[in-house]
């Protein structure tokens, strides 16, 4: 199962006390690091809280959802370990997304940048990128 393969995909990171905050995700594939572990990628604002709870505990669980994050019953959970990427790897993820959502990310760039104006959300120049390792 390849898990970049899905539209939206239910990420789950952990609070400081350890308890799962799910996050449905547009996710990208990356191929397979050298060990042969499937990679995926997403970008994110970077003040975003999933950013700040990966930065503390990078474990993740991955699993397919629809658009409002409710999995799809009996799919499997996939263990990975999420990281920042560097700003060749964000390039790599950015357009990879363009190519695979199409005008949505232009819909959501549009809608972050109204609510940024309201004082309610983040810009998307201050996106960050995680790849994702599949443990298999």
């Amino acid at each position: 199962m390849n898990i970049a393969d899905e539209q939206y995909v239910s990420l789950v990171s952990f609070k400081a006390n350890g308890s799962p905050k799910p996050t449905p995700i547009w996710i990208v594939d990356l191929g397979r690091d050298a060990e042969g572990h499937q990679q995926a990628g997403f970008t994110t604002w970077g003040q975003s809280w999933k950013v700040k709870r990966i930065r503390n505990n990078p474990s993740v669980t991955l699993q397919p959802c629809d658009q409002r994050g409710v999995v799809a019953e009996g799919s499997d959970v996939i263990a990975a370990t999420a990281r920042i990427g560097s700003t060749a790897e964000f390039d790599e993820v950015r357009q990879l997304v363009k190519a695979k959502y199409g005008v949505w990310v232009t819909v959501i760039k549009t809608m972050n940048t109204v609510r940024s104006l309201l004082g309610k959300g983040g810009q998307s120049d201050s996106a960050v990128i995680f790849t994702i390792t599949a443990e298999s």
